[in-house]
């Protein structure tokens, strides 16, 4: 989603289980925009799971890493397309959101991005992880040297990495709750505005709307499109 001029939205999940837990774990990932285009219109894009390329590496022990590539390109694979004036719509700017899953023990070598990306990867799941010969601990980030192929390997439990890389936009950041801007003035009048006209409204009966749990998975696109999946 490309927030631009600003958009209401909501972050709601219902329970799918009503007898046990229902532990979830997800990355939210914010991606600021350049000045040019911090008022655009809204724009809203649902990346399905079988939208979303997966590069598949097997080892020479065979061991396997899958990569899901959520945005930006690996090899011949590429991610769908970004909402239109996002950073990421352009290409140049390099950027990345890689999931890798990767086999106990395994090897696999990331390949280099351009000198003055900023590269970043954050160890999730597994023991141990060895990147460039240094050993890294589960929930920790670290920021890599871009422009080299970095290798990855795997401890003694399957291993779980976020990768997040993009070119800098090398713009003043101003963030005050959920506003990013590039002077305290936008971000005052950012506040008026939504005292002013709530961004559009609420379209729901309550702010913590859940739809039915029966309904299938849907998606209403920035040109109105209705899209269900009913698997």
């Amino acid at each position: 989603m490309t927030a631009g001029k600003c958009v209401q939205h909501s972050e709601m999940f219902p329970l799918l289980s009503k007898e046990k837990e229902n532990p979830m774990e997800l990355f939210q990932i914010w991606l600021n925009l350049p000045k040019k285009n911090k008022m655009v219109d809204p724009h809203f894009k649902m990346l399905w799971r079988d939208t979303i390329p997966n590069y598949l590496h097997k080892d020479s022990n065979g061991k396997k890493t899958k990569v899901e590539i959520i945005a930006g390109k690996l090899d011949k694979y590429k991610a769908p397309a970004p909402p239109p004036n996002s950073w990421a719509a352009d290409e140049k700017n390099e950027v990345a959101v890689f999931n890798i899953k990767m086999d106990a023990q395994g090897k696999f070598v990331l390949p280099k991005a351009s000198q003055g990306i900023n590269r970043t990867l954050y160890f999730y799941e597994g023991d141990v992880l060895q990147v460039a010969n240094q050993s890294v601990k589960p929930y920790h980030a670290i920021l890599v040297q871009p422009d080299v192929d970095l290798t990855i390997v795997a401890g003694s439990k399957d291993a779980s990495i976020l990768v997040l890389q993009g070119r800098p936009i090398n713009e003043t950041v101003i963030q005050y709750g959920p506003f990013v801007m590039n002077t305290k003035e936008e971000i005052n009048q950012a506040f008026e505005d939504y005292h002013r006209t709530q961004f559009g409204g609420w379209p729901w009966p309550k702010y913590d709307q859940v739809h039915d749990r029966n309904k299938s998975r849907f998606a209403k696109h920035a040109d109105g499109k209705m899209e269900v999946k009913t698997s």
